[in-house]
């Protein structure tokens, strides 16, 4: 009797304990809890799924970060949840009958997801970046680079391909680049003066007393002198300008010179300057002068402001930009000018003259290969003054007023061009001996067969050995390798240079007159 009991008693704890787990849901790989409204943790690696089981139909699914994590019903009682992306998230099922369950879904990277991610990354880099020693670890969401690159370029490359995997943190050294190539610009201002001058006039003179000969000029030019003969001379008269004509009536006693003279200009060369930049810098010449130009700052209170002297430039100038391209070419900007002082347009304030200023100026970009020449020409200055003279009166009386009047046409027709040779300059590298002059004899050799002693107090044929300091220079090379930073550092552009420079002086006025103090200023 007491058998059976036991034997009662152990069915009836089965029977409840198989009731027990028919109520809990089942999950493969985690637990939903079976209370309405309950809160449960759920965890998944990135790249993995997690299968979760209910006893009731599920009628909807809801989670907080598609971008963490996906869930899926796969069928009336069971959900899949996929991780994407590392980090947190919630999840909500709701259940037939108005039952919800709730779940804490922690995201985490998979070691594994993580070690291959490193892996295809150092894949990449070795085909985009062959032969260059960079090495990759990832650190949860964060990839560090380490090693040493060629160049700026090759850092930045190796930065946007580990820029897919994570956040980069950089940390590659980038070898000194060797000192940059540099251009030589070789330019020539030419100026061709096509300029005429006609000259057309007539000169009117009579012997005097003794037989000299007086002169009466129409104004416009000056008129020729005539020597006459003398006992030492000969009996030979003389003019100083053989270029006019002549006429003489010795019976009427009246000559007259005729002047009809035409001159043409030549080419002139204005500059040769020979500027040498690095490459992609600005390089810049001026060959001329500054002229003061007075500005009024104004008045207040009925009393004369300040007049500030400011010194303005003129003359030939050259601002240019050269860069080498990939295939050995030279991409040049360049903008030649040449400006002179213009009276003619002057502006006269207060009894100063101020001038005003005529510039050509081109500006243009090209591209030539090494020891190309090119030229730029058009730049024309075409003027034309046409002066006329006579002398009162007698000008005006027709037909024979011709004889007492004078025509001077002054054309002037100037062309600029330009001629520009850019060269590269290659640099020495580091370590090398600098080049020396070379004669064909030694240079003031001595005037005896003594040794000459050196000041270190060893003679000429001793003294063999290279300078301490010489020494030391060679030895002591630049480092091979630096940081991304201090390189980025070193290469900012510099201030940025000042192609028109100026500068002021002020002077304080009250009541039209300056006080004599006076304080000038250069541009930063």
């Amino acid at each position: 009797m007491k058998q059976r009991s036991r034997i009662f008693l152990i069915r009836l704890t089965a029977l409840s304990f198989a009731a027990c787990l028919a109520v809990a849901p089942q999950a493969h790989g985690q637990t939903a809890g079976l209370s309405q409204d309950s809160t449960n943790d759920l965890a998944v690696s990135v790249g993995k799924s997690a299968l979760v089981d209910f006893d009731k139909q599920v009628t909807r699914v809801a989670i907080g970060s598609s971008d963490v994590a996906e869930a899926t019903a796969v069928s009336p009682t069971e959900v899949m949840v996929n991780g994407k992306a590392a980090g947190d998230t919630t999840l909500i099922v709701w259940e037939q009958g108005g039952g919800r369950q709730f779940f804490n879904v922690s995201v985490h990277p998979s070691r594994f997801a993580a070690e291959d991610r490193v892996t295809d990354l150092r894949r990449e880099l070795r085909a985009a970046l062959p032969g260059q020693n960079i090495n990759v670890t990832a650190v949860n969401n964060l990839v560090f680079l380490r090693g040493t690159v060629k160049d700026m370029t090759s850092s930045d490359r190796a930065v946007e391909i580990a820029a897919t995997a994570g956040k980069v943190v950089n940390l590659l050294y980038v070898e000194v680049p060797s000192t940059p190539r540099q251009i030589l610009l070789k330019v020539r201002f030419a100026s061709i003066d096509r300029s005429l001058v006609n000259q057309l006039g007539v000169n009117v003179f009579s012997t005097g007393a003794a037989n000299t000969i007086g002169t009466v000029s129409t104004g416009q030019f000056s008129p020729p002198t005539v020597t006459m003969p003398t006992a030492s001379t000969g009996a030979v008269a003389t003019v100083s300008q053989a270029l006019n004509l002549f006429f003489f009536r010795p019976d009427l006693n009246l000559g007259a010179t005729i002047q009809a003279l035409e001159n043409k200009g030549v080419v002139q060369v204005l500059a040769q300057p020979n500027v040498l930049t690095e490459n992609g810098k600005q390089g810049s010449f001026l060959a001329g002068g500054e002229y003061p130009y007075p500005i009024v700052q104004g008045i207040a209170g009925g009393v004369g402001g300040a007049v500030t002297i400011e010194f303005k430039e003129y003359g030939v100038r050259l601002n240019f930009i050269p860069t080498i391209m990939p295939d050995g070419n030279i991409r040049l900007q360049v903008a030649p000018e040449v400006s002179s002082l213009d009276f003619t347009n002057a502006v006269t304030i207060s009894g100063f003259t101020i001038p005003a200023i005529t510039v050509r100026r081109v500006n243009t970009e090209v591209e030539l290969a090494p020891g190309q020449s090119f030229a730029i020409g058009g730049l024309l200055d075409n003027r034309e003054t046409s002066t006329f003279e006579k002398m009162p009166f007698i000008g005006d009386i027709p037909v024979l007023g011709k004889f007492f009047q004078s025509v001077s046409k002054n054309r002037t027709n100037t062309e600029l061009i330009v001629f520009i040779t850019p060269e590269i300059v290659d640099p020495i590298k580091a370590g090398e001996p600098l080049p020396g002059l070379s004669y064909p004899d030694k240079f003031l050799p001595p005037n005896s067969k003594i040794a000459m002693h050196q000041p270190d107090g060893t003679t000429e044929s001793q003294n063999t050995t290279v300078p301490a300091s010489t020494a030391a220079s060679a030895a002591a090379l630049p480092a091979t390798a630096v940081p991304v930073e201090q390189l980025k550092e070193s290469m900012k552009p510099e201030t940025p240079l000042v192609t028109e420079g100026s500068y002021t002086v002020g002077v304080a006025g009250g009541s039209g007159a300056s006080t004599g103090a006076s304080s000038s200023s250069m541009p930063q």
